[in-house]
């Protein structure tokens, strides 16, 4: 007998709320589930089925029921296999949306640059991925097995974890249930010591196993550097200023921009200064980099409507135009928002 649609749904409802309680599950507790509006009677019958069928068993006489091994495989297989294919399909949409993405911040840093007369540079748009969504653990090989980790914004990370000994099927499954029952949702300022010490004495022996998939959490949910793109433009516009455009200044500044390395200490004061209201300028010495403290430095931060920000910053002389400097960065935060709204639009 195939499980059909609504033996399938209490099915999912029984293994949920035993997970959520640990306690057996009766006919009442599930008939409440909104979605499934069907009678305890009816409830009753479908799970007499499924026990027959060896998903769930009695663990004694008058008590609800309890998930079997045969239905958490059911249950994690069907999960896995809806969670790969979302990953999939996140993936596919975040290639075309960065595609675009790249494409219009080219743009707006090559038109900033040319409005402005300075050096300009952008960064595209990270998500502030704080909260962890869903974990899943694959066996690769005898020693590796390859952590999918699945962050707020469906940032999706892999990592490939070593491993001693290889780990059967039965014990991945329950690590997954284990981990995503216990991690969903959680920042990793809320993953402290007496959750992870929770973890390794539910893992038992494979708490070595827990150790490194919370590495590969923590890896996923910080802003890495490295991950973070920035578009410049304008860099040769530095030899219109006399002041910048001796050689040794401007082949530092061009260089910075080449390098784009060296701007990340410039986003990162930016994003994490406490003081930060949308726009701030640095004049000499106070800028963030060695290499400009001939220039002043005006930043923006911009944030789009589904919780990505990133940075902009204009590079000049001292004496630049700021008026008409914070006049632009202030008239492109707020229609950067709109730009990106309309290419989604686009592209549906």
């Amino acid at each position: 007998m195939q499980l059909d649609d609504r033996k399938t749904k209490i099915l999912y409802a029984i293994i949920k709320t035993y997970l959520e309680t640990g306690e057996p599950v009766g006919s009442r507790t599930i008939s409440k589930y909104a979605d499934l509006n069907l009678s305890s009677a009816t409830i009753r019958n479908e799970m007499s089925d499924l026990e027959e069928m060896g998903y769930i068993v009695q663990p004694h006489t008058s008590a609800g029921r309890i998930p079997s091994d045969k239905g958490y495989r059911f249950y994690v297989d069907q999960m896995m296999e809806y969670k790969e294919r979302e990953v999939t399909e996140m993936k596919e949409l975040m290639i075309q949306k960065q595609d675009k993405m790249e494409q219009i911040l080219k743009q707006v840093v090559k038109v900033l640059a040319n409005n402005t007369n300075y050096a300009t540079m952008i960064t595209a748009p990270q998500y502030h991925r704080t909260k962890l969504k869903f974990i899943q653990l694959s066996v690769i090989s005898e020693s590796q097995m390859l952590a999918v980790v699945v962050t707020e914004g469906n940032v999706v990370k892999n990592k490939m974890l070593h491993m001693e000994h290889r780990l059967d099927n039965e014990t991945v499954l329950k690590l997954n249930i284990l981990l995503n029952t216990s991690l969903n949702g959680l920042t990793m300022e809320q993953i402290n010591l007496g959750t992870i010490a929770k973890l390794k004495e539910q893992a038992g022996i494979h708490s070595e196993v827990v150790n490194s998939v919370l590495d590969a959490v923590a890896e996923a949910i910080r802003m890495d550097d490295e991950d973070l793109e920035i578009y410049t433009s304008g860099a040769t516009n530095i030899f219109k200023y006399p002041e910048l455009s001796d050689n040794e200044r401007a082949r530092e500044l061009i260089s910075a921009f080449e390098e784009k390395k060296q701007l990340v200490n410039l986003v990162a004061e930016t994003m994490n200064s406490e003081e930060n209201t949308g726009i701030q300028v640095y004049i000499g010495n106070e800028s963030p980099m060695q290499n400009m403290k001939d220039c002043s430095v005006v930043t923006a931060a911009y944030e789009l409507g589904d919780g990505m920000k990133g940075t902009i910053g204009i590079i000049g002389p001292k004496r630049m135009d700021y008026d008409r400097v914070v006049s632009a960065l202030k008239t492109l935060t707020t229609q950067l928002d709109s730009i990106f709204e309309n290419t989604e639009k686009e592209r549906r």
